[in-house]
């Protein structure tokens, strides 16, 4: 378990994180959400014990950051922000080289290397020196090196940055396989990759904790948390769909030509709107149940408009 209880930084008269408190158990994969500045970065970093924090504790599988920093950073596993590498080694020089630190040796070290290789198809660079890489293959080196001693904490500051859509697709399965036996912590600023990857998400903002809670949780707080929409092949009846039991409002979207059947809280009118279709004889290309819109739960967080 990772455990931060009243986690703090200041840094003169700014706080960057101001008494953070959340557990993390095996097996979750946890997204760690917030506007730039919201001290994301500054909290992973006093985690593995590269910053010291102001006040507050964070311990690792029972280490304490503080006081056990070696016997807690062993269990980690950490991708910082931006990857920093040696950019005149190779790839496999560079691996090579993380592997030794790591203490691994002869057959174990070129078994581990190659382990993590594979995991995130690196085959094809492993002569390259590291600054001639692209910044996706660059992000991958960096995975490589967090993942190759297969440990229990995986810490990951942007994980799929820089990542064509094919390797963002790769990288998150890579997530959820290792998921079934560590824990991960993913900052993310890309709310596609929560729902994709995260069994559970935090929202910080300002250094301060917001909400806690399963994508779905969070998502039910949207005021499109089982909204209807309606794509039509002609005119609907805007006034007739507003007036339906259980109904908040209708939005337009001219540009999808689309309506949207909001629905008042703790609701469930989709019934009342098929049903309203088929008796109106309305010819509708595209019927949807929304789940709630994750960016639109985010922004009312970050902007203090949610409570």
């Amino acid at each position: 378990m990772i455990d931060i209880r009243n986690l703090t930084k200041r840094f003169a008269q700014h706080t960057a994180v101001d008494n953070l408190s959340f557990r993390v158990q095996e097996g979750e994969v946890l997204g760690f959400l917030g506007p730039n500045g919201a001290g994301k970065s500054t909290t992973m970093k006093m985690l593995t014990g590269f910053l010291a924090p102001t006040s507050g504790t964070a311990s690792i599988l029972g280490f304490d950051i503080q006081t056990q920093t070696l016997k807690a950073q062993r269990q980690i596993g950490y991708l910082p922000e931006g990857a920093p590498c040696y950019g005149d080694m190779t790839v496999r020089g560079f691996l090579d080289f993380i592997a030794e630190v790591r203490g691994f040796r002869g057959a174990e070290k070129r078994q581990r290397v190659g382990r993590a290789v594979e995991q995130v198809e690196l085959e094809n660079v492993l002569g390259q020196s590291i600054e001639t890489l692209s910044k996706g293959f660059k992000r991958r080196v960096g995975l490589a090196q967090a993942i190759l001693h297969d440990p229990k904490v995986l810490i990951l500051d942007e994980p799929t940055d820089g990542l064509d859509p094919n390797q963002k697709h790769q990288v998150r399965g890579l997530i959820q396989s290792l998921a079934k036996d560590k824990i991960v912590i993913i900052s993310t600023h890309i709310l596609e990759e929560v729902s994709a990857v995260c069994s559970r998400a935090v929202v910080i903002a300002h250094g301060r904790l917001l909400a806690d809670g399963t994508p779905f949780e969070l998502e039910s707080r949207s005021r499109y948390h089982q909204a209807v929409t309606l794509v039509g092949s002609e005119a609907l009846d805007q006034a007739a769909l507003s007036a339906l039991p259980g109904v908040a409002g209708v939005e337009v979207n001219e540009l999808e030509h689309s309506l949207t059947v909001l629905a008042q809280p703790g609701q469930v009118i989709f019934p009342q709107v098929s049903a309203l279709i088929g008796e109106r004889g309305w010819k509708v290309k595209e019927l949807n149940v929304e789940r709630g819109r994750l960016d639109e739960v985010f922004r009312s967080l970050t902007r203090g408009e949610m409570v």
